[in-house]
């Protein structure tokens, strides 16, 4: 299927690649199928791409770039939902991140990560209630830090930039590189 955004244009979309919420978002209830969305150059950000609503994108980190310590608590009612054992093997977790005017003000949402079950392509954004993290999170110093370790940049410039659908049924850990 082709999904059309207003960030990255139209984009060829497996069926399998669908993720479905089937609680929705925080403040998106009732959108509930995304897709995974990266940039085919370089970029640290992936993206959560609404398929049934255009302007509805959400910018991606894995939260370990930013908290190498970070760990996730899920409460038994939501690992129950995404069906995912207590490990969490087989699970994905990001955060979103909100990207202003100014991109050095970034911040990430370590409180309300998204987590994905890779095999059932099912995800939710859970609180951690448990778990002391911030709702946001200033990082664009800790991405300076990232990207100079591993020899990237924060925001790849490119003469042509083009963005590809996640096949989600691939081995995830390829999502990122140098972590």
């Amino acid at each position: 299927m082709i999904v059309e955004t207003t960030r990255f244009g139209s984009i060829s979309v497996a069926d399998e690649d669908i993720i479905t919420f089937s609680e929705g978002m925080l403040g998106f209830s009732k959108i509930d199928s995304y897709v995974l969305v990266e940039r085919t150059d370089d970029s640290l950000f992936l993206w959560l791409q609404a398929v049934k609503k255009p302007s509805v994108a959400f910018p991606l980190l894995e939260p370990q770039i930013l908290d190498r310590n970070f760990k996730v608590e899920l409460e038994d009612e939501d690992r129950k939902s995404l069906k995912l054992e207590p490990n969490l093997s087989g699970g994905k977790v990001f955060c979103i991140i909100t990207i202003p005017t100014d991109p050095t003000k970034m911040t990430a949402n370590l409180k309300a990560p998204i987590v994905i079950n890779l095999k059932k392509r099912i995800a939710k954004q859970v609180i951690l209630h448990s778990q002391d993290y911030p709702i946001r999170k200033a990082i664009f110093s800790d991405l300076q830090q990232h990207c100079a370790t591993n020899q990237r940049t924060i925001f790849p410039v490119a003469d042509t930039t083009s963005y590809q659908a996640i096949h989600i049924s691939e081995e995830m850990s390829s999502l990122t590189k140098d972590i």
